[in-house]
């Protein structure tokens, strides 16, 4: 008996106590050096390797003209004579802040900013606040209101150059009608930033509306439990969990209808018609994205039109602050 357990001990230690063989019937290879190399160059390397193409793309479409547009904004350059360029400084700058026609275009794109983004959000945000809401069709309400972002500018320009017609346009129509004087929409001061603003409210609102929709969702559903607890409405509601909570969205919206409107230009180009470049025949709704390509290529003048580009910029960057600084102040005092 003893001489049974001792022999199955001897026979069951190796497999125990000692290494298994290889399946390949020796010891495995290190790698190559060469191998070993090769994967660490790979490790290290792939990640900037995936990112290259955006970087390559933005340094020629993106970063280039901006500071070829910059230079060329510290020269005299014409359209006629891209090869001659004389230095003056900061001369274009200068005569661009001397000109009552950029002071003109600056105001008119604050205007139409406020009277195009000021409505649209709050239509966005209620249109949201009902689609919120279990509806039939809610798929169906959702892909509509995407239809009028995916118009193009010209299509849905052209409907409203014709909505907004002197001679028969239906607008006109609809005042005659209540018994109201028709408008000459494309030459009056208001009436032409009003009909221009019409078209950026239709064309975005359907898109903020789903931004705000998806925010909206987002919102934990114990807080409208809790405050219907406590005995407040749905508009109470709104006002008090809603709104608080989309203020981040709310924020983002904002900049970016404001960035959208600070590059407003081809609905007032359209718009305009014969003189769209122009902004109308007493420049009463050109912005300053139609001041610099009127500039640039009807007048000629390269060098101011690059100037406006990068006047632009600098209100976009100051545009992006004011962000930083108000999203900063909701985050401290959330």
């Amino acid at each position: 008996m003893s001489d049974t357990s001792t022999e199955n001990t001897e026979t069951a230690s190796p497999v125990k106590g000692g290494a298994a063989p290889a399946a390949s019937g020796g010891p495995r290879r290190p790698p190559s050096p060469w191998r070993s190399r090769l994967y660490r160059w790979d490790m290290k390397a792939s990640p900037y390797a995936y990112i290259a193409p955006f970087f390559l793309f933005f340094g020629a479409f993106g970063l280039f003209p901006l500071l070829y547009t910059g230079w060329s904004s510290l020269h005299r350059v014409q359209l006629a004579d891209l090869d001659s360029r004389t230095w003056v400084g900061l001369d274009n700058y200068t005569n661009l802040l001397q000109s009552d026609f950029f002071w003109n275009a600056l105001k008119n794109t604050f205007t139409i900013g406020v009277i195009s983004t000021v409505p649209q959000l709050l239509m966005a945000l209620g249109l949201a606040h009902l689609l919120n809401y279990k509806l039939r069709g809610s798929t169906f309400w959702r892909v509509a209101m995407l239809a009028p972002y995916a118009t193009s500018v010209a299509a849905a320009t052209l409907v409203f150059t014709l909505l907004f017609a002197w001679d028969g346009g239906m607008v006109n129509w609809l005042l005659d009608f209540v018994g109201i004087d028709p408008v000459n929409w494309r030459e009056s001061q208001w009436g032409s930033q009003f009909a221009v603003s019409s078209i950026v409210i239709w064309r975005w609102t359907g898109y903020n509306t789903l931004i705000y929709l998806a925010a909206m969702q987002a919102v934990p559903h114990d807080l409208y439990e809790s405050a219907a607890l406590d005995g407040a409405s749905r508009w109470q509601q709104f006002r008090h969990v809603t709104i608080p909570m989309l203020r981040p969205t709310i924020l983002f919206t904002v900049v970016v209808s404001t960035i959208g409107a600070t590059q407003l230009f081809g609905e007032p180009l359209l718009f305009g018609g014969a003189s769209g470049s122009k902004g109308g025949a007493d420049h009463q709704f050109q912005t300053l994205g139609l001041y610099m390509y009127d500039q640039g290529w009807m007048i000629g003048n390269l060098g101011k039109a690059s100037a406006i580009a990068w006047s632009m910029f600098v209100i976009l960057l100051l545009i992006a602050a004011v962000n930083m600084l108000i999203a900063r102040r909701l985050r401290k005092n959330g």
